[in-house]
């Protein structure tokens, strides 16, 4: 039931879900970017490189090792999704930065993670690993499942814009079901050694996702200036697409060890993201 979840229902489940992300997108959100770069340029910054900076941090502070420390790198690595899009609306800040965040990033990511997953395996796993990660077949299917799937969902959206509505909601439950379902099947498959691996990853999850979100949302507020950027940053930070990390490292690297700092993470950031909007919601000036 694993391999046939990971190797075949896993990317299924992401060209669905990226095509739901494509769906809620319009050639608009690009244009914003241009008619507005400050914003979008702070929040892209932070995410490609304070979120595997700071990921690199605390993997050091926690002596994270070999399988740990990669996934949760890969994970740091991993783009925003429609999740941060929903929590940016919960929580009253800027949904069309977060938009714009989610389409671009998700087009630049693509290309960085297969190189700079390459790296972190090669640096946490030691030089007597001979575990490596295949970077052209990853960046092809990571092409396939998140990058085609966004354009088919824009072309859907421009042709039939009320079916496009209408299916945003149902996808966005799908993902969640889907993520469920794959850590519920990786905490099978690690039988005994769930409990060990989760002791040794919750905690250094935890604070990566809180750090990010407090870094991303003190970042915005310094240099912006704008409370509702400033929160759509902290959210673009913290809330990663822990389903694409799990595709990499439970479809391509085969490593359900792996798999658990991205699924830890994945369910920690529901928590503090909720959190953050209730907090967000109280503390708006209507």
């Amino acid at each position: 039931m694993f391999n046939a979840l990971t190797q075949i229902g896993l990317p299924l489940a992401l060209i669905l879900i990226m095509t739901g992300v494509g769906m809620s997108l319009r050639l608009a959100d690009f244009r914003r970017v241009f008619a507005a770069p400050k914003g979008f340029i702070i929040g892209a910054l932070a995410q490609l490189f304070l979120l595997p900076l700071a990921a690199i941090v605390v993997i050091a502070l926690f002596s994270l090792q070999a399988e740990l420390a990669i996934g949760l790198f890969i994970l740091a690595l991993c783009p925003g999704g429609t999740t941060s899009n929903l929590y940016s609306y919960l929580s009253k800040a800027d949904v069309g930065l977060s938009v714009s965040l989610t389409a671009v990033v998700g087009f630049i990511t693509p290309f960085t993670i297969p190189l700079l997953a390459a790296w972190a395996i090669s640096f946490y796993s030691g030089a007597e690993s001979h575990l490596q990660l295949p970077v052209v077949k990853t960046w092809l299917t990571l092409m396939i499942v998140s990058v085609f799937p966004v354009l088919v969902g824009m072309a859907l959206r421009a042709k039939w814009p009320v079916f496009a509505k209408a299916a945003e909601p149902v996808i966005s439950r799908f993902s969640i079901i889907v993520l469920l379902l794959l850590i519920v099947s990786i905490s099978i498959d690690l039988g005994d050694d769930l409990w060990r691996y989760i002791a040794k990853a919750g905690p250094a999850a935890l604070l990566l996702n809180l750090t990010t979100m407090l870094l991303g949302y003190l970042l915005g507020k310094w240099l912006l200036q704008q409370e509702r950027q400033a929160r759509t940053i902290c959210l673009e930070v913290g809330l990663q697409n822990g389903t694409l990390a799990l595709l990499i490292t439970t479809g391509i690297l085969q490593s359900s060890a792996m798999s658990i700092a991205p699924s830890v993470y994945s369910l920690l950031m529901f928590g503090s993201a909720s959190l953050f909007a209730i907090w967000a919601r109280r503390n708006t000036v209507i």
